[in-house]
């Protein structure tokens, strides 16, 4: 499968994510040398490795994923509220404190 190369480099940038912080799909995208944000968030939703911070990666507003594992959005916000994340409403990442600029 073509997609697997890329799927494995999505999950290499994720997992380099800092605890508290977040980065979007289009921020992978590019720093993959793509624009296709799309494919970032299939490779991540295709994820089996609990060790892979998945839960670190909201669009570009800063919403959490509606179809997160296991209790879809309410999971996936407990996860990033337990790390220190914060919160504009229900379902947005306060992206002005918690956004990753770079990743290491």
């Amino acid at each position: 499968m073509r997609n697997k190369g890329f799927f494995k480099r999505v999950y290499e940038v994720a997992r380099r994510i800092p605890s508290g912080k977040v980065m979007t799909y289009g921020q992978i995208a590019e720093i993959l040398g793509s624009k296709d944000a799309r494919k970032v968030g299939w490779a991540l939703h295709g994820n089996k490795d609990p060790g892979i911070s998945c839960h670190r990666v909201v669009n570009k507003e800063g919403k959490v994923a509606a179809n997160y594992a296991f209790d879809g959005w309410r999971e996936q916000k407990r996860r990033l509220v337990a790390e220190g994340v914060t919160f504009i409403d229900e379902t947005h990442v306060d992206l002005g404190k918690h956004l990753c600029a770079t990743i290491d």
